[in-house]
């Protein structure tokens, strides 16, 4: 079993929660890469059986649009039969940006880990075990 974490973080937040939900896989002995947006390309997805895709929450609650979006939008066909899990971080909201991700991946018959995992602004002490423990957990989910 292996895991990919990709992630496009603009303050460091949503990287630093990719870091501690990558510690977490790896911690039961799942192989994890952490890779962000930029280095990723469309086959990668295919290298891995869980996926974790981490984006803050931008302007009006919504996924970054330079680099992350059209990225995600490239591998959206590949997500049949993935299992997928969320996380992000946010500054002001009530996290729509993540229901509204969370219902695109099931609409694209992924099978979705939980519900997303949001942090607000930079990972405190409580968050960053939030983060080790999210990745545990979606090292240990199997979908029936």
């Amino acid at each position: 079993m292996n895991a990919v974490v990709i992630y496009w973080s603009g303050t460091g937040n949503t990287e630093a929660m990719a870091t501690y939900i990558a510690e977490g896989l790896s911690s039961v002995g799942i192989d994890t890469e952490v890779v962000p947006v930029s280095e990723a390309t469309d086959d990668l997805i295919d290298m891995f059986d869980k996926v974790a895709f981490g984006c803050p929450s931008m302007g009006d609650e919504e996924l970054e649009d330079s680099e992350f979006l059209p990225f995600f939008e490239s591998i959206e066909t590949k997500l049949l039969d993935k299992t997928i899990a969320l996380f992000g971080s946010y500054g002001w909201g009530d996290g729509q940006w993540m229901r509204s991700w969370e219902e695109r991946v099931l609409a694209d018959n992924a099978r979705l880990f939980e519900k997303g995992l949001i942090v607000q602004e930079a990972p405190d002490a409580e968050a960053i075990k939030e983060c080790r423990e999210f990745g545990v957990r979606f090292a240990e989910f199997r979908d029936s």
